[in-house]
């Protein structure tokens, strides 16, 4: 099924993240986690894409598999980097030849060790016109993704929104946001991305902390603030991993129920490849539904 159309007809919306293993156990392992997973019933698992297309192929065969052997709705990450355009033409069809039916639309970040992002001869600049790939020539569902707390590359917040809505015009139908620690960046910024003309629903995206220096590299690269309290509170577990785990697990647990009560059309869960800890959120917000307190969609 269509995201865009499980985000119309359901709410709350829960949904994994997890990125190709380099090796053959490490697919292996996640696979098992992934038979595991269908029976807590997310509504879709996405799968990333790596730097230059390193994971394309580990990619593509994860998401036929979990869309024609799991039975889970997949959504398969999909960027303009190292590729012609009729190269990402070709890559789309054995994707949509395979039953996906829905494709997170990136423009990708510059591979490791490089700052800059350079355009492949041939290929696509923007997000904007991946995003016009897809909706003009295929019959995908287009996701896009959303910064709470403004892209690092964005010259300003108001840039950053006027950019998202040329997202939702060139036809994404739905948004994903980067992770964030503060619930107060996503409310505000789902607001005014209101009032910038963005309708399409904006989901949420969780990372339960389970390593700090993990988290540390994670947020550094992506420019996420971590509260004061919080990171002092990680740090003092650094050297204890269940102990940290089991706060990341509790602060997503919260950082979840206060977004759901307070009407976020779901969770999407950054896993890092660890379900444990996402699957236990998860049935803890089954119980709870907190979401049945919501007073109004955001």
């Amino acid at each position: 099924m269509r995201i865009d159309e499980v985000l119309a007809e359901q709410r709350p919306v829960f949904s994994f993240e997890f990125f190709p293993p380099k090796t053959d156990e490490g697919y292996e392992n996640l696979r098992a986690t992934l038979d595991a997973l269908r029976h807590d019933r997310p509504h879709f698992v996405s799968v990333t894409y790596g730097a230059l297309g390193s994971t394309r192929d580990r990619t593509i065969d994860l998401v036929k598999e979990i869309e024609q052997q799991l039975g889970i709705e997949a959504m398969a990450h999909f960027t303009c980097v190292g590729a012609t355009t009729d190269e990402l033409r070709a890559t789309l069809r054995e994707i949509e030849d395979a039953g996906v039916a829905n494709v997170l639309a990136l423009r990708g970040d510059p591979p490791e060790g490089e700052d800059v992002w350079t355009q492949t001869d041939g290929g696509l600049r923007y997000s904007t016109e991946l995003i016009e790939l897809l909706s003009g020539e295929f019959d995908f569902s287009v996701g896009a993704a959303a910064f709470p707390e403004v892209h690092p590359e964005a010259e300003t917040a108001e840039h950053d929104l006027r950019f998202m809505k040329a997202k939702q015009d060139a036809g994404a139908s739905f948004f994903i946001t980067q992770l964030f620690f503060d619930n107060e960046f996503y409310f505000d910024f789902v607001a005014r991305a209101r009032e910038a003309g963005v309708t399409v629903p904006i989901v949420p995206g969780i990372m339960p902390v389970t390593n700090y220096r993990s988290i540390k590299r994670i947020t550094e690269l992506c420019k996420s603030e971590i509260p004061e309290p919080f990171e002092r509170e990680l740090e003092a577990r650094q050297e204890d991993a269940d102990a940290l785990a089991d706060l990341g697990v509790a602060y997503a647990t919260l950082q979840s129920v206060d977004l759901l009560s307070r009407g976020a059309p779901g969770i999407h869960f950054y896993t890092l490849n660890r379900s444990p800890a996402t699957r236990a959120i998860l049935a803890a917000l089954r119980a709870a539904q907190p979401w049945t307190r919501a007073a109004q969609p955001v």
